[in-house]
């Protein structure tokens, strides 16, 4: 099975890449069209600032080239973030897979800190990528925008309010949360992907 993660001006890929690697897949790292299209499953993780990221993406014009990817497609956390319409973060224009704008935390509580950071919840799971099993099972996040639940969440975690913390539609499958650093819960979640 050939898998790509795409590589952009976003941190993070290097434990996308090790994680992998445990689970006996050897992926390639590249921004290269051809080679992303060739590919079997597409990785698209990310660590980083939604505005400064897209005008990256946007200059390679690989933000037309992921919206047109017809194998499955997996981002993570600001990959999913700017698989989405719109960000508050920098006012961006984001690819647009799923119709909707991503949010920044508002803390109503003093103990509600901004980042979101570490384990919480999955709940109302569904789909391909969490079946039932997979309901109240811990995951690690850090961010501080959010996108609000809406037609395409398969996944559901609380801090402050409700929000998504998996997205799918159609070929594209999306995680607010870090697989690659959520442990044994984490490693099925990628299995399940790369088995889809």
């Amino acid at each position: 099975m050939d898998v790509v993660i795409i590589k952009y001006n976003a941190g993070n890929i290097c434990s996308v890449d090790y994680a992998l690697k445990r689970l006996g897949i050897n992926p390639v790292i590249t921004d290269d069209a051809e080679y992303i299209c060739r590919a079997d499953k597409i990785i698209f993780p990310g660590v980083g600032e939604a505005n400064t990221t897209m005008s990256y993406l946007r200059e390679r014009r690989l933000d037309e080239l992921i919206r047109s990817l017809q194998q499955p497609v997996l981002g993570i956390c600001i990959g999913m973030q700017l698989l989405c319409r719109h960000s508050e973060e920098g006012d961006a224009d984001c690819i647009g897979v799923f119709d909707v704008e991503v949010k920044r935390f508002v803390s109503h509580r003093r103990e509600d800190k901004i980042p979101h950071m570490g384990w919480n919840t999955l709940t109302n799971v569904s789909g391909t990528l969490f079946p039932s099993s997979l309901e109240n099972s811990f995951v690690y996040f850090v961010h501080s925008y959010y996108v609000p639940v809406n037609v395409c969440t398969v996944a559901v975690t609380e801090y402050t309010q409700p929000f998504s913390s998996a997205l799918h539609k159609d070929n594209f499958y999306a995680t607010q949360f870090h697989p690659e650093k959520s442990g044994s819960i984490g490693e099925r979640i990628l299995r399940n992907f790369l088995n889809i």
